[in-house]
């Protein structure tokens, strides 16, 4: 009698590792839960991201707008008769020797 308990018991403990410990157990269905939470939301801001650059895509393709405004952003062009200005901060563009005896 004592046998047939203790292998009850072996087997009853064998069936509850898989539970608590091993694959598909709460705590790595809790981990796999995360990854897929965090999965979900990493697609949903590269989606957001890809109809962003749609888009940017169809307006550089319908007309000249597009292509005129990415122009002007990235590579600063103007039009001929346009005047640029460039405002600076102060503060970024004092000379080495007086901020060095403001600092003084």
């Amino acid at each position: 009698m004592k046998w047939l308990l203790a292998i009850l018991t072996v087997m009853l403990l064998v069936s509850q590792y898989r539970l608590w410990v091993g694959e598909g157990s709460f705590a790595d269905v809790t981990r796999l839960e995360r990854q897929l939470e965090e999965q979900q939301r990493k697609n949903a801001a590269l989606e957001r991201e890809n109809r962003h650059l749609l888009r940017e895509v169809r307006s550089l393709k319908e007309g000249t707008d597009g292509v005129e405004a990415k122009a002007r952003y990235d590579l600063g062009l103007i039009k001929e008769g346009e005047t640029l200005f460039i405002f600076l901060d102060q503060d970024e563009h004092k000379s080495p020797a007086r901020s060095q005896r403001e600092k003084q």
